[in-house]
């Protein structure tokens, strides 16, 4: 007798076969003073207990529909951080990476204004920002060093033919903090007048009048805002190549 599909399924177990244990993680950047930073915890639960890693943890079968919704709610429960920038990087497994067993996580890489983090989570003893190159030079748990390494990787590539940098700021921004971002996330310098001309040709701000930005100081400037869809923009040609 020939088995129908839904009969299959009827009597199929997944516990029949081996499954590796599945997490999500999330390397999370902002500026502070300019300057990168990354949003840690610290775990207060073994394995790796008292090592700093990235906000993440298991996916939840009775709560999470998909992977992205499994990042924001970790992320959320174990910093208190919401993001309206979530893209996925890569997904990483091995037998060796997390000492509990066969472990798969896919990492996922998050801009946000700076904000502070709240520690809410019985899992983590703390959560702070870290200034990049200070957190790759700690003792992290598992492998989030490389993590983290990955996530830096795609920052800087999509800094350089993409709007990204416009999620470390608070609109509305001048066209100064505007450069600074792009050259602070992308790790060059870029000429001042080349920068606006392509900003302002791509037409992807609103003027919103002059004023001085949130924490600014000096001369009044024209501020800015972003245009509906402007995170979708990629220009013909990188920064940070020459023109």
């Amino acid at each position: 007798m020939v088995q129908s599909e839904q009969e299959f399924l009827k009597q199929y177990d997944i516990r029949n076969y081996d499954v590796p244990l599945t997490t999500v993680d999330v390397a999370i950047f902002t500026l502070i003073n300019s300057q990168l930073h990354v949003l840690m915890v610290e775990r207060a639960e073994h394995p790796h207990k008292q090592r700093w890693s990235l906000p993440g943890g298991f996916i939840d079968l009775t709560q999470d529909t998909n992977l992205q919704q499994a990042a924001l709610r970790k992320l959320k429960q174990k910093t208190g951080v919401k993001t309206s920038h979530l893209e996925q990087v890569e997904t990483i497994g091995s037998a060796k990476r997390d000492p509990r067993g066969w472990s798969l996580t896919v990492l996922y890489m998050a801009l946000i204004p700076f904000v502070e983090p709240l520690k809410d989570d019985l899992s983590v003893t703390d959560a702070k920002w870290w200034p990049f190159e200070k957190a790759l030079k700690q003792r992290l748990a598992f492998d989030h060093k490389v993590l983290l390494g990955q996530a830096r990787d795609r920052l800087r590539a999509k800094s350089g033919y993409t709007v990204l940098p416009v999620h470390v700021l608070t609109p509305p921004f001048t066209l100064t903090q505007l450069q600074q971002s792009f050259e602070e996330l992308l790790g060059v310098a870029i000429e001042k007048k080349s920068f606006r001309r392509r900003i302002q040709s791509a037409d992807v701000l609103v003027e919103v009048g002059e004023g001085l930005p949130e924490g600014g100081r000096g001369r009044k400037a024209m501020l800015y805002k972003p245009k509906p869809g402007v995170p979708q923009h990629a220009f013909v040609r990188a920064f940070g190549v020459d023109e």
